[in-house]
């Protein structure tokens, strides 16, 4: 501890203000006893209040410690507080205010100025830096004495600890009060006894929110709802962005972040159609078309909600029946094989050689799609039949659909060879189909030939729709005037080589290598010279030949003929634009066996473009009846299949031994 050393000048002011004569009042009254009397006065009071002074100096001292202390480590238990002062004790008071100016005044003598410091920066730094007007505790702490201050300093803390530095910022409110109003005992029990934590700041500025954002618990969407993608879409309305809502409450997303896939599940349970706008109702006529580009029905912004990526899937089986009456007992090995993840938005099936009854195998076909897809059309010209089945939500894009048909026989009574094909617009992107069946024969490659020169000159499409691209169309070949063009079917083209020989390829082709079966191939050489099916293409072939088969199994002709297997059942397409057409599956169906032939399956992605309302729109047509004809059977199917479990888990079998 610092001792203050008394100063003589403040004894003289203290006597004076306790009444006491002054040494010159002294002098005044008896010259003679004047210089003996102050002399022996001055030294008694000098030592009386030399330690009267101290005493009071170091009682200031324990109470300044003890509030030290108490800053320190504000958990410490604390003594009962000072009685308040009585009437009676106010007299007391000008000593006590005397003694604190004594003691500021010693402080002030003994204080270092260069070591003075703000009370605050004794938080930041662990040196020792005694605040202006402070008292020095052995160099330990420093404690601010102004009575200005309203609320008790923080800055009372260890020097060099860490720890007491952590604590002053998580003081209890009770803590953070002045100390004048620290003495309610109400107030001291109620005071928790815990440590209370500091709260824990980020170490750096948070990343703003931003205006839209998604839930990664919600983004796995089923890819059937692909068309009621117009629900996660944000069109620009203030910023460019406007919010499609068809919540019966549109107040719900109002003042709130777009969280698209929330959105996007609410909305399915809500609602599965998009919202329509009045001025939207006003303006469109579709069936009279519009030659605007924004806004029509078959225009940019209808296809981006249907088809995002403008690709459409397409599914294409070719199969030569072998006019056989009977029919498999289930098509959804053609039509719905397990190896595929979706089902596709078209399917197109071209029958060679067809079964009697053709009604009965659309409605065969109607069933096994089920109620997801609906007849857009059907044709045919004898045995040869060409159906198209459309996903039931995409109809309303599809134009009139037309078709046209060829005879390539020298009696065009007889219907068996020849082509039938079908033309429609789907968008803007305008689509032909044909099946056909060429002439058959090992070595009358010539004939074929002219079956396909006939047919392109010969089939009259279009008819009423319009060329998409009429610079790019010739007169003389069909298949010039649409964009996207498929050509499958019997077109009877062998391999030019011994059974003997064939066989042996094939024995060696185990693992789905059929090139060296191809060399031999009299379409694929036709093709490659350029007389016939120009600008087509075709994917490359990895299934064993799908004729001829005996019926009914996986052996090839085992008759008096003995016929070379051969590729005779092929899918070829072209398109106007380059990589328009995207091959995604191509392979026969082996477990079909009721024909000597193997039918043919193939998908493709096709790329769309948008188009204008100015042609003739199918206006949802399709045929009703054989929709809801397929429909009841479906379901008669599958009733008389859970009445057959049900029977065949009810019955028991008994044995007498």
């Amino acid at each position: 501890m610092h001792l203050i050393t008394p100063d003589p000048r403040h004894d003289e002011r203290m006597m004076t203000e306790n009444g006491e004569h002054s040494p010159l009042h002294q002098s005044r009254e008896d010259p003679a006893k004047g210089d003996s009397l102050a002399n022996d006065s001055r030294a008694l009071k000098t030592s009386l209040e030399d330690a009267k002074s101290c005493k009071e100096h170091n009682d200031a001292l324990k109470i300044t410690a003890r509030d030290a202390l108490r800053e320190i480590s504000p958990y410490q238990p604390r003594p009962p507080s000072l009685p308040r002062l009585t009437k009676s004790s106010k007299r007391g008071s000008v000593e006590e205010t005397v003694r604190t100016r004594r003691l500021r005044n010693s402080q002030e003598s003994l204080s270092d100025p260069v070591e003075t410091g703000s009370s605050t920066d004794s938080l930041k730094d662990d040196q020792t830096a005694p605040a202006q007007g402070g008292l020095v505790l052995s160099g330990a702490a420093t404690i601010r004495n102004d009575k200005d201050s309203n609320m008790r300093p923080l800055s009372a803390v260890a020097t060099g600890s860490p720890v007491f530095r952590q604590r002053g910022s998580s003081l209890t409110e009770y803590d953070r009060r002045p100390p004048s109003q620290q003495s309610n005992p109400a107030d001291h029990q109620l005071r928790s006894t815990k440590v209370l934590l500091s709260p824990v700041q980020p170490t750096g500025t948070l990343p703003a929110l931003e205006k839209s954002f998604a839930s990664s618990t919600l983004r796995a969407a089923n890819r059937i709802d692909r068309d009621c993608l117009d629900y996660g879409m944000l069109a620009r309305e203030k910023l460019g962005e406007r919010l499609h809502r068809n919540l019966s409450d549109s107040r719900l997303l109002e003042n709130m972040g777009s969280d698209s896939a929330s959105v996007n599940s609410m909305r399915s349970t809500y609602s599965v159609l998009s919202p329509i706008r009045p001025q939207d109702v006003r303006n469109r006529s579709f069936l009279e078309g519009s030659v605007l580009g924004s806004g029509a029905l078959l225009g940019a912004e209808e296809l981006d909600r249907y088809f995002p990526d403008r690709r459409v899937g397409i599914y294409i089986a070719t199969w030569n029946m072998q006019g056989e009456k009977g029919l498999p007992v289930n098509l959804d090995d053609l039509l719905l094989p397990t190896d595929s993840e979706f089902a596709q938005d078209f399917y197109i099936i071209g029958v060679q050689e067809g079964c009697p009854d053709r009604r009965e195998w659309e409605t065969r076909l109607q069933e096994t799609l089920g109620p997801y897809y609906v007849m857009l059309y059907a044709a045919s010209h004898g045995v040869l039949y060409l159906t198209v089945f459309v996903r039931r939500d995409l109809i309303w894009f599809c134009s009139e659909v037309e078709h046209a048909t060829v005879t390539t026989r020298i009696i065009s009574q007889i219907k068996t060879k020849g082509a039938v094909g079908i033309a429609f617009t789907f968008f803007g992107t305008s689509f032909l189909f044909i099946t056909s069946h060429f002439t058959s024969g090992d070595a009358k490659v010539y004939e074929r030939i002219l079956d396909y020169n006939k047919i392109v000159e010969a089939l009259a499409l279009p008819k009423g729709l319009p060329d998409t691209n009429p610079y790019r169309s010739t007169p003389s070949d069909v298949t010039t005037r649409f964009d996207q063009v498929f050509w499958f079917g019997d077109f009877n083209f062998r391999l030019s080589k011994d059974r003997v020989d064939v066989e042996t390829i094939m024995n060696r082709s185990g693992g789905g290598d059929m090139g060296p079966l191809l060399e031999h191939d009299q379409l694929a050489k036709e093709m490659k010279d350029g007389s016939i099916f120009k600008g087509f293409q075709e994917a490359p072939i990895h299934f064993l030949p799908t004729y001829k088969f005996d019926i009914g199994c996986d052996i090839y002709d085992t008759t008096s003929k003995q016929r070379t297997p051969s590729y005779t059942d092929r899918i070829l397409f072209r398109n106007r634009q380059a990589e328009d057409i995207k091959v995604i599956k191509y392979t026969s169906c082996s477990s079909i066996k009721t024909s000597d032939h193997r039918p043919v399956i193939a998908v493709f992605q096709v790329k769309l473009r948008p188009g204008r309302d100015n042609i003739p729109l199918g206006a949802g047509q399709f045929d009703r009846g054989l929709y809801l004809e397929g429909i009841r059977r479906r379901i008669t199917r599958e009733l008389k299949r859970r009445e057959a479990m049900k029977n065949h888990s009810s019955s028991t079998i008994c044995t007498i031994s």
